[in-house]
């Protein structure tokens, strides 16, 4: 959150940062600590399977005042096929600023593909749901 307030990351959809998803096993220490995009404990490519180490490139949409008081930023879903992989955990991450990171998603519990569609679905883009939200308290 400190770096959204120095201005680290520009979310914006045209001529902004490009931001990366990695995806992580129940092994991995990332947390809202977390600073930095690492390969320590992410989830590893087994064969055929569609996933690089470091993640996938996220595509911004451009981020919009959702209400009066709460501005917003969202990325397109993220789909793998041929996925062969499990993952417990994200990081979004900013590749065009030192690997920064953005923020820490936890599935909840371990999400598996064998051989099928891996998606990661963003939440609504509302004042109420989006992945990032800055409101005015």
């Amino acid at each position: 959150m400190q770096e959204l307030l120095v201005a680290t990351h520009n979310f914006s959809a045209s001529g902004g940062d490009q931001f990366k998803l990695a995806l992580y096993t129940n092994s991995a220490t990332i947390s809202n600590a977390s600073t930095a995009y690492t390969t320590s404990g992410e989830t590893t490519n087994t064969a055929g399977s569609a996933y690089s180490a470091g993640g996938e490139n996220l595509t911004n949409v451009e981020p919009a005042l959702k209400s009066t008081a709460t501005a917003c930023c969202d990325f397109s879903d993220l789909t793998w096929t041929s996925a062969s992989f499990t993952a417990y955990g994200a990081l979004i991450y900013n590749s065009t600023d030192s690997d920064k990171a953005v923020c820490v998603l936890n599935f909840g519990g371990d999400k598996t593909a064998s051989a099928g569609t891996f998606t990661i679905q963003f939440p609504d883009f509302t004042a109420a749901a989006a992945i990032l939200r800055l409101a005015n308290a």
